[in-house]
């Protein structure tokens, strides 16, 4: 890429950002300056200089994407978005970190035009750039294998912080970085030695370089000038450097000074979060040649030359288009694919692929999620994902395909565009790579652990909820049923805990034909789940006898209906439905109509209209028992005042599954005891 060489121009549109950065956050009157100011060359040489982009289209298909790891200084964003055109206006950063503002306290995908994730949990930048890094790769595959264009070639580009690198999710996520190879990410560390509680180096005096160096990444060091600003132009060259480097991802350690050229505030921890105050703005403006009595002041001449790069954005936008659409030609099958994955659309009859089960059989939904993820695959080559180490015991391994590996890897089934993601046990920055995947916005990731490991992985789960994005997690051995590995692995109040986190959808089947329907139901939902499966094997019910499994759809079904007017609900998820059934048989046969309801997916469910609710937990039948195989919280709401919800309020034990469901009171004769103290309280 051709650059214009630096000139006053840039840097008066430099001092402005730093200006800027001080005048939001002293209006506002809380919020980090410190490092926005320090920044400000950074991004917007980077901005200006580097990044392929087209301020007027913030989805071009061929852009570099900028992630902003250290989301705290979401302003080193904001002004850069605005200088650039992206839509942000002078208003929207005088209206920052304020209530229904473009610009909130950290980035927010899908709210501020150009913020390509939502950042602000230190370290989750840098796995999703990771996995946006994977995902770009992935795609040259699906579109261009034989490397015939560059069309689909573009790098991802990370400011991150010092505590993003201290936070554990961004050396796992930069561990497999290296080991991928991924010379299309590209990372700046801003070294500036300060974070809330001071110098750094109270807690972070690791060799850092030397650790990227050990990950297999090109290491560049860029030193501060002499009064601790940033030294732009060793930056720019070893930017340049990085844009080479193909081979391995590029870590750029760049030394700055926190809240550089303020006069007293330079240098000092109270400069990252919190106003520089009136007098130290004025001293600091004085220092940068500009009017100390004005604020939020743009010369036109500096946004008029600022707004330059759109210019150069859609001159590369417009090339890009007319090689696109030669390649279009000449690659009609997989341009039909491109416009599809584009659309979000599914193709025709995709549905038929999905396996049914025989009854008869006992199957394990880990072990039938396992044949629906292969099948899937088949016909949808969007569809990739892995394990934390665990893919034997997920069943998370598409069967005939590849290893997502370089092509200098030696490992057996190695192929740059394979489907099988290896993560290592890294179930935090698989979480976070995962979203980068999902992020990048072609392709429909999937990833799996334990369930009790959900807990490492809570923070990214949460931030794919949070920014409603299609990630499907995959965890198994769901309950006390894993057996002998005990309470450290056995999940008690994971599946109520991740039911409170709004827009997871979390669903625990209860046979193989619940688990392929769940599933075409994530894919066709497109949005964020998680499954609960099962270790040990469940029946399959027999769908002559037992309502369909399509029921699954819904959240929550009549599985099987009471033999007359229902004294009592049955409501249970996963391997408590063939437990509930059992004791309606009991019941039944004392003349206590039951009704069982099957609930694979509570947050289904509640999106279901008021009339189908009612129809299914009739609100005449107030005798209700719960039945599953965790923590009761939650169950509350279901079974109302006279239910009894049968649960698991302590944590497991190690001995067989059998052994601990009759020890820990799931067995039918327990569940048909509860249904009578329910009725007997309800009056029925």
């Amino acid at each position: 890429m051709e650059r214009s060489t630096w000139s006053t121009a840039d840097d008066n549109a430099v001092t402005i950002a730093r200006a800027l950065a001080m005048d939001s956050v002293q209006k506002v009157g809380n919020g980090h300056p410190g490092t926005a100011m320090a920044l400000a060359p950074v991004a917007y040489t980077l901005f200006q200089r580097f990044l392929k982009h087209d301020p007027t289209d913030s989805a071009w298909l061929g852009r570099d994407r900028f992630v902003l790891s250290c989301g705290h200084s979401s302003l080193t964003l904001y002004i850069q978005l605005f200088l650039s055109g992206y839509g942000l206006s002078l208003d929207d950063l005088k209206s920052f970190r304020t209530h229904n503002s473009l610009t909130p306290g950290h980035p927010e995908y899908g709210h501020t035009n150009g913020v390509e994730t939502t950042t602000g949990p230190l370290g989750a930048g840098v796995s999703n750039a990771v996995g946006m890094a994977m995902a770009a790769r992935y795609e040259k595959g699906l579109l261009d294998p034989q490397g015939e264009t560059t069309l689909f070639d573009h790098n991802i580009w990370v400011i991150c912080s010092d505590g993003d690198l201290e936070e554990g999710v961004s050396g796992e996520a930069s561990s497999l970085a290296g080991t991928q190879e991924l010379g299309n990410l590209k990372m700046i560390y801003d070294d500036n030695r300060i974070s809330i509680e001071g110098d750094t180096h109270l807690a972070f005096t690791e060799d850092v370089a030397g650790r990227y160096r050990a990950y297999g990444w090109s290491v560049i060091e860029v030193s501060a000038l002499s009064d601790g600003n940033v030294d732009r132009e060793a930056l720019e060259k070893a930017m340049i450097l990085a844009e080479s480097t193909t081979d391995r991802p590029t870590f750029i350690r760049m030394h700055s000074t926190i809240a550089w050229p303020a006069p007293h505030a330079r240098g000092l921890a109270e400069s990252h979060g919190s106003a520089l105050g009136a007098d130290e703005i004025a001293a600091t403006k004085l220092l940068l040649g500009l009017n100390p009595a004005e604020s939020f002041v743009v010369p036109t001449e500096v946004l008029s030359h600022a707004r330059l790069v759109i210019d150069r954005g859609q001159a590369l936008h417009a090339k890009w288009k007319a090689d696109f659409e030669d390649w279009k030609r000449k690659n009609p099958e997989r341009a039909h694919l491109l416009e599809r994955l584009r659309s979000k659309g599914l193709p025709a009859g995709w549905e038929s692929a999905l396996p049914e089960f025989a009854a008869g059989k006992d199957v394990a939904t880990r072990a039938a999620s396992g044949k629906v993820i292969s099948a899937l695959a088949a016909v949808l080559p969007e569809f990739w994902g892995g394990s934390a180490d665990l893919a034997g015991s997920n069943n998370t391994t598409i069967a005939g395909s590849k290893s997502f590996l370089p092509s200098s890897s030696q490992m057996e089934g190695a192929d740059p565009y394979g489907r099988v993601i290896h993560f290592g046990i890294r179930e935090h920055a698989m979480g976070g790579i995962l979203n980068g995947i999902a992020l990048h916005g072609l392709t429909r990731p999937f990833g799996g652990t334990f369930l009790v490991f959900s807990d490492y992985m809570r923070g990214a789960v949460r931030l794919a909820a949070l920014m409603n994005i299609p990630v499907t997690f995959v965890w198994t051995h769901d309950s006390i049923g894993l057996g002998e590995d005990g309470p450290t692995h056995q999940p008690v109040e994971h599946l109520a805990s991740l039911r409170l986190i709004p827009n997871l959808a979390i669903v625990r089947p209860a046979d193989a034909n619940e688990t392929s329907v769940a599933w075409r139901e994530v894919i066709t939902r497109n949005k964020p789940a998680g499954f609960a499966l099962s270790r040990q094997n469940l029946p399959v019910l027999d769908r002559t006898i037992f309502s369909s499994a399509e029921g699954t759809a819904r959240g929550a079904y009549i599985v099987s209906e009471a033999h007359g007017e229902a004294h009592v609900i049955l409501i249970a998820t996963g391997s408590e439905v063939s437990l509930a059934i059992a004791a309606q048989e009991i019941l039944e046969a004392e003349g206590i109509h039951a009704r069982v309801v099957s609930a694979p997916c509570l947050e289904w469910f509640e999106e279901t209209d008021r009339a189908y609710k009612e129809s299914v937990l009739l609100p005449s039948v107030k005798a209700r028992v719960s039945i599953e195989a965790g923590v009761t919280s939650g169950w509350r709401d279901y079974v109302g005042d006279s239910g009894i919800s049968i649960g698991l309020n302590h944590f497991g034990a190690s001995a067989s599954a059998g052994t601990l469901f009759k020890e820990f009171g799931f067995t039918a004769d327990a569940v048909v005891s509860a249904a009578k103290e329910s009725i007997a309280r309800a009056g029925n």
